[in-house]
């Protein structure tokens, strides 16, 4: 674990990863908030890729609670069966599906705890959905993130709790919004699990890596 970065450092990082992409995107597929939910849901232990293309089929015939309702658990099964734990995750989109729509009036909520009340949401997904449909400066906390603010000094933390909490408390409010999809982007496709691009990487002059690449 790198020692925390300073204040300007990180807001040096945060400008450089603002200028090579002002408006950074997550990589699911959606159409409203409700399939932005499920395609969360989905994505654990799963790729974005893979995600996407099992649910382009899914969304075209459901996309919102009742139509999923109506669809029924084995079609989901069906839709889904080529992403991990498919059968268990199914079953927890029938499941908020009919939580929706019996406690939420069939709308997606905007509190974390009312979201995390969903079966097969949990503060990950909460926290994705907060930013990406409601514009608030959640902090949503994967491996890329936990291994990036770990690695790098940016956020380090022992768990993924604590990383939040390290997002949240050092990194500008300017860059808040948007700092999670910066750090996802960046552990997903340069700072990599294996053998980091560090020849590649916009930061490598600020990172507190030992080990670079060269």
């Amino acid at each position: 674990m790198a020692k925390q970065l300073s204040y300007s450092v990180i807001h040096e990082i945060f400008s450089r990863f603002q200028e090579a992409e002002a408006e950074p995107k997550g990589e699911l597929h959606h159409v409203n908030a409700y399939t932005l939910v499920v395609a969360v849901a989905l994505s654990a232990q799963a790729t974005d890729a893979g995600v996407n293309k099992a649910t382009r089929g899914l969304f075209a015939v459901a996309d919102t609670p009742e139509k999923m309702l109506a669809l029924g658990e084995a079609a989901v099964i069906e839709h889904i069966k080529t992403i991990g734990l498919f059968r268990n995750k199914a079953k927890n989109v029938i499941k908020l599906s009919q939580k929706l729509v019996d406690e939420f009036d069939s709308q997606v909520p905007s509190s974390r705890a009312a979201l995390q009340s969903l079966p097969g949401v949990g503060r990950k997904t909460a926290n994705v959905v907060l930013n990406m449909w409601f514009g608030l400066p959640a902090q949503a906390v994967d491996t890329h993130i936990f291994r990036l603010g770990n690695r790098s000094g940016i956020a380090p933390g022992k768990d993924v709790d604590a990383v939040e909490r390290a997002i949240e408390d050092h990194i500008p409010a300017e860059f808040q919004h948007h700092a999670h999809h910066w750090m996802i982007l960046h552990g997903r496709y340069t700072c990599v699990a294996r053998k980091p691009k560090c020849n590649a990487c916009l930061i490598r002059d600020l990172c507190e890596f030992e080990d670079k690449t060269e």
